[in-house]
């Protein structure tokens, strides 16, 4: 990973939180150069997960780099080659129906059809609650979709939540190193 570019892009799976930043930190720790993304709700919305601006400054401190939270900032990524992976982490189903419809109307989209434009990879680590009912689709979509990539997944909780799904983000690491050679990380579906 060392010398990596990567755009690390996070969605308002705001309970994930808590694991997805242990994996920017693993990036950064690996030697990779991370410019995190936010959605627009993420760059504003406190929650009872985590706050804001404490969000954006403990980004800040990981990557040493200020989020991107604009059209402006992420659509140079594709013309300039600015990043060698995309990483979307979490990825909601909001942002799965937009990527799989190719509505690029936020940072998170725009980036990942900014990097799509170029064959580059996006590395996807889902996290909602309708993974297996309406954003089922649009999973089946983004499969098939080249340079488009799956962190491992799993259901939730089967019993109290049914249809959610949500991505074994300790294998994140593993997942960004097989998207980088152009391959899935396999299995898929975890247990």
């Amino acid at each position: 990973m060392q010398g990596m570019r990567a755009g690390f892009a996070l969605t308002g799976s705001f309970c994930t939180f808590a694991q997805v930043l242990p994996q920017v930190k693993a990036l950064a720790e690996a030697g990779a150069q991370v410019q995190p993304i936010l959605s627009y709700h993420v760059q504003v919305l406190d929650t009872r997960f985590y706050r804001a601006d404490d969000l954006r400054q403990d980004l800040l401190k990981i990557t040493g780099n200020v989020p991107w939270a604009t059209l402006q900032e992420v659509e140079p990524i594709g013309p300039k080659k600015l990043l060698d992976l995309l990483v979307i982490a979490p990825c909601t189903g909001n942002t799965l129906a937009k990527l799989a419809s190719g509505i690029t109307d936020t940072p998170v989209t725009l980036a990942a059809k900014s990097q799509l434009r170029n064959g580059g990879p996006v590395l996807v680590a889902v996290s909602t609650n309708d993974g297996l009912a309406a954003a089922g689709k649009n999973i089946g979509l983004l499969l098939a979709t080249r340079n488009l990539y799956f962190v491992p997944f799993r259901q939730d909780d089967p019993q109290g939540k049914p249809t959610s799904l949500v991505a074994d983000f300790a294998r994140l690491p593993d997942a960004a190193k097989a998207a980088l050679a152009g391959r899935q990380v396999q299995p898929l579906l975890c247990g």
